[in-house]
């Protein structure tokens, strides 16, 4: 052991003339070790908040949609997406049908986002489906040839009690309570694409019987989201062999942009493109701008930990004079008796930030393993509080701790070489 890391080490653990050195410099490696802690869980919630967002965004939505410029749908859409399917790093393409309406039961009823899918296709480029968690979603498959023409086309009147002629629905779990629904009711649905009646626009209604529930925990989906049959979509609306969106999964999700301008160009004229990217910058700049504030703010905690080994190192060299004095007497260097403080503050404020980086670690491997802090999905979008500790973090912030904890050694240190043997020992 070097000589000044050896003296460094016996004056941390030596026992104290003065009482309140020592209590300071424990209390130098607490502040240090929660401000570390501290800064790992905030920057672990952070990263697990962008996590899942952008995990159940990508999950219950496509990562490219099409689109045409002029809003009158697709049309002959079929040779459309096979075409398209051949577009490099495309890797899958589904045809829907959007629309909004009024889903009721009773006295309670809820807006809703139809979308009229071929579960089959649907499946390639979103998860929502595989979020069921009661029924199921095999309904939703197409329907034979003989089955269809036994089953209503249209919705111009009440349909009587519920029954298995009724086109299938899977809806969010949020909406199904809100409702009051569980599998097996029926519900009725109001589209505002109404009928030509000679009493004027009417509004469609349909009675349709809940197949399935899903359940992603991404509120926006959960409390707003239904899906059916495109066929039966398309006769709701009364757009016969229309489409909204054709949805795309890529094989680079980071290339949505790039992939989504081939997409366009091998669509043609009058079509544009979507991409989960641009869809949801604000909510991913959000996020980052949120994870620099929290880093600053909760990084005064070891700065004020930083100050504390100042104070502990000052009153130390103060205990010390004598011994600083006896050992520049024995021929030991100014510089020596510099390093020899600014080793103990980094020996302090390492010991801190080794207990703050384990601490940290643990309690984000609790929180993200045992789920045991709730939110409210309706204001948070997520149900409960994710973890996401990354190594890189504990890097960061370790660096960060080290560093300021240096910086208040640099006084006390200074101080320390200016020592005046003669001085110090005129009155011993």
């Amino acid at each position: 052991m070097r000589f000044e890391l050896f003296v460094a080490a016996r004056y941390l653990r030596a026992k104290r003339r003065q009482a309140v050195v020592g209590v300071v410099t424990t209390i130098s490696i607490a502040g240090v070790a929660a401000g570390v802690a501290a800064l790992i869980i905030a920057l672990a919630i952070t990263n697990g908040m962008r996590r899942d967002l952008q995990d159940k965004l990508l999950g219950a939505s496509s990562e490219v949609d099409l689109m045409r410029v002029a809003a009158d749908g697709i049309r002959n859409w079929r040779p459309l997406v096979e075409r398209l399917r051949q577009v490099p790093h495309v890797t899958a393409a589904s045809p829907g049908l959007y629309g909004q309406v009024l889903v009721s039961r009773g006295p309670h009823a809820g807006f809703a986002l139809i979308k009229g899918i071929i579960p089959s296709e649907e499946l390639t480029v979103s998860n929502l489906l595989n979020s069921i968690v009661s029924g199921s979603a095999k309904e939703l498959e197409p329907v034979t040839a003989v089955s269809a023409a036994s089953m209503p086309t249209q919705g111009d009147s009440l349909p009587q009690p519920v029954d298995a002629e009724f086109p299938p629905l899977v809806m969010g779990k949020d909406l199904a309570d809100q409702i009051g629904v569980q599998v097996g009711d029926s519900v009725l649905i109001t589209s505002p694409q109404g009928e030509l009646t000679p009493l004027g626009l009417a509004p469609k209604y349909q009675r349709f019987r809940v197949v399935g529930i899903f359940h992603s925990g991404f509120y926006q989906y959960d409390s707003a989201m239904a899906f059916m049959r495109l066929s039966d979509a398309q006769r709701l609306f009364s757009e016969p062999d229309l489409l909204s969106v054709i949805s795309f999964k890529v094989d680079d999700m980071d290339r949505a942009p790039e992939i989504g301008t081939a997409i366009e160009q091998a669509a043609g004229k009058g079509y544009m493109t979507s991409n989960w990217i641009e869809q949801n910058r604000p909510l991913f700049r959000a996020l980052k701008e949120e994870q620099v504030v929290t880093f600053i703010i909760i990084a005064l905690i070891v700065i004020v930990a930083a100050l504390n080994i100042l104070i502990a190192l000052t009153m130390m060299v103060m205990e010390k004079t004598r011994d600083i004095a006896v050992l520049m007497s024995f021929g030991v260097e100014p510089s020596q008796v510099r390093r020899i403080f600014l080793l103990q503050g980094f020996l302090i404020s390492l010991i801190g930030t080794i207990l703050g980086v384990a601490l940290g670690y643990l309690a984000s491997w609790a929180g993200g393993h045992y789920h045991f802090i709730h939110l409210s999905a309706e204001v948070y979008s997520i149900d409960t509080l994710p973890f996401a500790p990354r190594l890189m973090d504990g890097v960061i912030v370790s660096a960060v701790s080290i560093g300021v904890s240096l910086l208040a050694t640099l006084y006390p240190s200074s101080s320390a070489a200016r020592i005046l043997p003669a001085e110090a020992l005129r009155y011993e």
